[in-house]
């Protein structure tokens, strides 16, 4: 045992530990459970809930309570986590927080994955001490926009949510108001989320343990368009997707099951299954294209991808100055809508565009509001119809009686279903750039990158939020710069401006870690190993696949061959490619479809 080492006890038993950064992660790691609503690992420690408090008896035997959370594990004390002063503590932080809160569990949409159902269920709460709060006291409840929904009157006040936006975006579109009974979390002076600078990335809902903020969900949409025998519903998937969807019906974080998820589908009366890593292919071709002719150009490099919606949101709202350097692709959600809608009704007379509804699956919040973009609709329609998350689709797979588990894996239909390692890895922070370096090296030097894996690319957890790797491609260095969650992209922006950035192409995801950890996908807030595991199932996928580069996906090959030419064609930007405006100024609502 070195210096280095420590020892406590927790409930009798001995546990050692070194740099744990609290006293709960040390509980944790004796094998205990500590109830908390405001503490995340990823997070700041705030201690705003009390639900972790312990009793800590110290060697000279004087016994304290103090929240586990907040407190430093400190050598030769001992903690008793479920003591009767313990529980009467946390019994009555509950009864406090459900004298306050709208109690409408049956109809809320987080029933079933609450925290504070969950504890007031285990602490054996069945009636409360405290006066219900009026129905005259209750706030209005804000679904302003397709993302998120808001409802104050289900906040206990924990913070997660406001720090979640501050420090994984830098962002502070939440804050506390007011004082005493009368405090509250909400925007900018009140405002509906519509109206500031939102990004819609969701991860304040992510972490939020209460129904207070959700998704705004299009579940019953969806089903609608299936059930409806006049409609053709055309499904795509996101890559992150098949790595989490699995844990909502006890499978193992990062377990593939994809063809699951198309068996699934086909039962819920999908007409046709495609994936969205066939359009992630298609976006690295244009997006490798778009980059060489800039560094062949010198021109607008930087180049930043732009893939992420919430990421495409915060340049035009918060450095419209700097859209040039945003790529001009659609994200592949973006991409495979319009193709689909354009191909679909020429190579089968079944499908029309009246009767085609493209639904998207996708890992992202921001995405529901992507798809209200006006620059993504054609005479009137958005190219993608309806944009459920993985949790929602995870829902109707279990109200539709399926058995998921038991499913026997089926394959995508043709020829969109089709799909590359570098299409997979779109999912984890790095994968496009790594997929995007892939081919470029090819388009420069018509030769295969040597090494396919670029190391130095990956990495999912909060140390790696910014990575860079520099590659010679025959001579000429490329570097690129990986960055997770916008507070680290505006660290970018600034050396950009400041004129001492020196990579070429900036990859920017905004949720921490990439789009495995979005706040559509399964609650991943308390364990920070989850979102790893889900990225190296996507890894795994990608190194077992025959094919590992967009630009050698033959079906890829066909679509430019027989429709878009080659990449950058005039055809190809009518199709794949879009503009951006400043968002500055004005309400989501004037940039947006939606009323």
């Amino acid at each position: 045992m070195t210096d280095d080492i420590k020892t406590l006890k927790v409930n009798g038993k001995e546990v050692s530990f070194t740099d744990e950064p609290n006293l709960l992660e040390v509980i944790k790691k004796a094998g205990f459970t500590v109830p908390t609503f405001c503490y995340r690992p990823d997070l700041t420690q705030y201690g705003a809930c009390r639900m972790c408090v312990v009793e800590v008896k110290y060697p000279n035997g004087r016994v304290v309570v103090n929240s586990s959370c907040t407190m430093p594990p400190e050598a030769n004390v001992e903690i008793f986590t479920n003591t009767a002063r313990v529980r009467r503590i946390r019994k009555t932080v509950l009864e406090l927080l459900l004298a306050n809160h709208d109690r409408e569990c049956t109809t809320c949409e987080k029933s079933g994955a609450c925290e504070l159902q969950k504890y007031s269920e285990e602490y054996g709460i069945s009636t409360l001490k405290y006066a219900k709060k009026t129905e005259a006291e209750f706030l209005p409840i804000d679904n302003s926009n397709p993302a998120l929904v808001r409802d104050p009157n289900k906040c206990i006040l924990c913070g997660a949510c406001v720090r979640a936006c501050a420090e994984f975006q830098g962002h502070a579109v939440l804050g506390f108001a007011n004082r005493g009974s009368k405090t509250v979390v909400q925007p900018l002076a009140g405002k509906e989320l519509c109206d500031v600078d939102c990004v819609f990335c969701g991860q304040c809902q992510a972490v939020c343990p209460t129904g207070a903020l959700t998704i705004n969900s299009e579940v019953e949409k969806a089903w609608n368009a299936l059930n409806d025998p006049e409609k053709k519903v055309v499904v795509q998937m996101a890559p992150s997707v098949r790595v989490a969807l699995g844990e909502l019906f006890g499978m193992k974080p990062g377990e593939n099951v994809i063809g699951k998820i198309y068996a699934a589908l086909r039962q819920m009366g999908a007409t046709l299954v495609f994936d969205t890593n066939f359009s992630a292919d298609l976006t690295i071709m244009e997006e490798a294209n778009e980059f060489v002719e800039r560094l062949t150009k010198g021109e607008n490099l930087p180049l930043f991808t732009s893939c992420c919606p919430a990421w495409v949101r915060y340049m035009e709202t918060q450095h419209p100055d700097m859209l040039n350097h945003l790529s001009s692709c659609k994200s592949p959600q973006g991409m495979l809508s319009p193709v689909l809608k354009t191909l679909l009704p020429k190579t089968r007379p079944e499908i029309n565009l009246d009767n085609l509804v493209v639904l998207s699956i996708m890992p992202c919040t921001a995405k529901k509001v992507e798809a209200k973009r006006v620059e993504l609709s054609k005479d009137g329609k958005f190219e993608t119809d309806i944009v459920i998350t993985t949790k929602e689709f995870g829902k109707m797979i279990k109200s539709a009686g399926i058995d998921f588990k038991a499913l026997e894996p089926e394959e995508a239909d043709s020829p969109f279903g089709e799909y590359t390692g570098a299409g997979t890895i779109f999912g984890a922070s790095g994968g496009v750039a790594e997929a995007a370096v892939r081919t470029a090296y090819n388009m420069i030097t018509g030769e295969e990158l040597p090494m396919l894996d670029i190391k130095p690319m990956r990495g999912v957890d909060a140390s790696s939020r910014c990575k860079e790797a520099t590659l010679d491609i025959k001579g000429t260095p490329v570097t690129v710069r990986v960055v997770s969650t916008l507070r680290e992209a505006e660290k970018s922006i600034q050396e950009i401006k400041a004129g001492t950035a020196k990579f070429q192409i900036l990859e920017v995801m905004a949720c921490p870690g990439g789009c495995v950890n979005g706040a559509g996908q399964p609650t991943s807030c308390e364990d920070a190993s989850i979102k790893v595991q889900r990225a190296e199932g996507l890894y795994t996928e990608d190194k077992n696949l025959t094919i590992r580069c967009s630009h050698k996906n033959p079906d890829i090959q066909k679509l430019y061959n027989e429709y878009l030419e080659k990449p950058g064609s005039h055809k190809a930007h009518e199709l794949l490619h879009t503009t951006y405006s400043d968002k500055k100024k004005g309400s989501y609502k004037d940039f947006s479809g939606c009323v």
